[in-house]
């Protein structure tokens, strides 16, 4: 006699056969057909519930789509794979709730309650970027009146750092690339030739002596190296309860709050501050061949830091031969240049509401950096490639969470890092 899985899945079948015969509307006859294969799928079901069968055809529930209740295939329109881009109306946690995986977990369990003795596995969702910065993208504080009025959150500081660098895409663990070492220098004047003589070679092995009337041009050269970046993995867990996983405003508000922004965060730390060592991005700072502008104060009656950041903005175009697109600041050194400016200037106060500037250049405030260090350069040359967007999965196979009635919600990214122009990049020394 067939398993309940069997009939289970052969029920599916039969409806899904009928379904693919047409591309339009189900005539009446099969469509009560179909349903009556859908009801006997559901009364299956029940039993096996009932029944407790192995964890393996609840592994397979999991994934049946919300078309028909028929499983997924290969061929299914929603892939387990497929990216879901994020957008200004919806945010993260907005979108896992509404996913085909989290209402494919769901539907799994009747009327939407999980019981307590179920296993809980549920599909990644596939994130196209993961949003940086404040807006109206935010999940805001979860309120749910019967059990609590209100929840603040301690608060997050804001991102700007991925806005400013070159995000691409990979499909490998390593991205290779090419950094020039040194510029083509040989280029100068040249006489007429005045002698068709060739070369000459001297009386023991060495060079050929070059007609001092040939007309030669000089030889120029330029050196190259290439850099490897690996891809690296950033992620974060946090456990819930199956009571609180059912709970979609909870949920949002966990992933859009806490877990995305904690990711962001460090993604972050890592482009800013990577080490470059173990698992770490070898970041901007510690980048090789980075400039550096030391505290300079030469100008009588101006503000040093004022002075440095000058000097350190004019490196980027003399020596690193790029056009610097902002000045990457701590809060507090921001400050301390804007109380110099208002010292001179008290007039400099008008105009606060406006986008932030230093020398010509936009500012963006980050506490990645560390206070006493600027940064300021064409923030275009560094490149973020991503290999595995952001993903949010759900499960009950971690530890003791079965038995404990938890559930560990895991967000994870992959991503590589490097800067192509190394020299389009000065540090500023803002201490005296």
């Amino acid at each position: 006699m067939d398993t309940l899985e069997e009939q289970m899945r052969a029920e599916l079948k039969a409806a899904r056969d009928i379904s693919d015969k047409y591309t339009g509307d189900i005539p009446a006859d099969d469509l009560a057909i179909a349903n009556g294969h859908i009801k006997a799928y559901t009364e299956l079901k029940a039993k096996w519930e009932k029944g407790k069968e192995s964890d393996s055809v609840k592994a397979a529930l999991a994934q049946i789509g919300a078309d028909l209740g028929l499983e997924r295939t290969e061929k299914s329109d929603v892939r387990p794979d497929s990216f879901i881009t994020p957008t200004r109306k919806k945010s993260l946690g907005q979108m896992f709730v509404e996913s085909v995986e989290y209402k494919a977990l769901m539907d799994s369990f009747g009327g939407g309650y999980i019981n307590e003795k179920a296993r809980v596995q549920s599909a990644p969702m596939g994130v196209k970027a993961l949003i940086t910065g404040a807006g109206d993208s935010s999940g805001g504080a979860f309120v749910t009146p019967d059990r609590q009025s209100d929840l603040e959150l301690l608060g997050r500081r804001p991102l700007t750092v991925r806005d400013l660098i070159s995000v691409r895409q990979t499909s490998s663990d390593t991205v290779e690339f090419v950094q020039q070492l040194t510029n083509l220098t040989s280029a100068d004047v040249v006489a007429e030739a005045t002698s068709a003589a060739a070369p000459t070679a001297p009386g023991s092995a060495g060079p050929l002596v070059l007609n001092a009337g040939g007309g030669y041009k000089p030889e120029g050269s330029m050196t190259f190296q290439v850099v490897t970046a690996t891809v690296k993995t950033i992620a974060e867990w946090v456990p819930a309860t199956k009571r609180g996983l059912a709970d979609a405003s909870q949920l949002r508000g966990l992933i859009d709050q806490e877990l995305r922004d904690d990711l962001a965060e460090t993604e972050e730390d890592e482009i800013v501050n990577g080490s470059g060592t173990g698992e770490h991005l070898t970041g901007i700072l510690n980048t090789s061949g980075i400039q550096a502008q030391a505290w300079s104060a030469t100008v009588t009656d101006l503000d040093p830091m004022l002075e440095t950041t000058l000097k350190a903005k004019t490196k980027v175009k003399t020596v690193g031969r790029s056009i610097a697109s902002g000045y990457m600041l701590n809060p507090a050194d921001w400050e301390k240049i804007q109380l110099a400016r208002l010292a001179k200037n008290p007039q400099n106060e008008a105009i606060a509401g406006a986008i932030p500037t230093l020398h010509g250049l936009p500012v963006v405030e980050s506490e990645a950096i560390a206070a006493g260090v600027g940064l300021v350069g064409d923030f275009r040359k560094a490149v973020l490639w991503d290999r595995e967007q952001a993903s949010i999965t759900a499960t009950d196979s971690h530890a003791d969470f079965f038995i404990r009635n938890l559930v560990a919600i895991l967000g994870e990214e992959r991503v590589a890092f490097g800067v192509l122009r190394p020299k389009a990049f000065v540090t500023i020394d803002l201490t005296a």
